[in-house]
């Protein structure tokens, strides 16, 4: 009963939560990004795409968006946890913790106000012309705009595991807990330069590396490495 009646029993709980909702959530934006799209970039993809638009994609983003929902609250009460337990802002832990949970946040505010809306078009679109009537011109853009946030979130999500990972599994010298303020800005430039990726049209330049899902996975691994970097020489 110590799983029901305990602060470490409910810690658990959320954390557990968390670790669920944040495999689904993950999961199947990697199926979007690594599976899905490309497969509708083939000639047999491009003939089942309504059907799947409409049929397998609204049930796949509803196992997408609550994941991300349960993934972000059941984060933001392992923090409170944390805070209440006695561990600082500037704690190791915290910095790291924190620095994953920006990409988190950053990735949630994607699915729930870029993706699932353009998304939305995108299904009305595809029911309409199904149905036979004319096809919505916005239908376009709404794709183009979905599929670079999700390209975007598929590139945070590297980096984002990897502090996740690290707070607990990686207690070295990296990130020594002087919370530098530094390092913060350097963070904060970094991860919203990428985040930029998943507001602006798609055809920028600095998109050029999510448009495929080599370049994306790449991506990624760059900024989780200059973001180590940036974590190991100004804390």
């Amino acid at each position: 009963m110590d799983l029901f009646l305990t602060a470490a029993g409910w810690e658990f709980l959320f954390r557990y939560m968390h670790f669920l909702a944040g495999v689904c959530w993950i999961g199947v934006l990697w199926y979007f990004n690594f599976i899905q799209t490309p497969f509708f970039g083939s000639e047999l993809g491009g003939t089942a795409k309504s059907a799947m638009t409409r049929g397998l994609v609204p049930n796949a983003l509803w196992w997408f968006r609550w994941g991300a929902m349960f993934t972000f609250i059941s984060g933001l009460c392992l923090i409170a946890f944390k805070l209440h337990a006695g561990i600082g802002l500037g704690d190791a832990y915290m910095t790291r913790i924190l620095t994953g949970a920006l990409m988190g946040t950053l990735m949630w505010a994607n699915v729930w106000f870029v993706i699932w809306p353009a998304q939305k078009v995108v299904i009305a679109n595809a029911e309409t012309v199904a149905s036979g009537g004319e096809a919505n011109p916005a239908a376009a853009a709404a794709g183009g705009r979905a599929g670079m946030a999700s390209r975007t979130n598929t590139m945070l999500s590297i980096p984002m595991l990897f502090f996740m990972a690290t707070a607990t599994h990686f207690p070295g010298a990296f990130l020594n807990g002087n919370n530098d303020a530094v390092y913060w800005v350097v963070a904060f430039v970094l991860i919203l330069f990428g985040e930029a990726q998943a507001l602006i049209g798609p055809g920028s330049a600095t998109q050029k590396p999510l448009t495929s899902v080599s370049g994306t996975i790449h991506a990624g691994l760059a900024l989780t490495l200059l973001l180590y970097i940036a974590g190991a020489a100004l804390n």
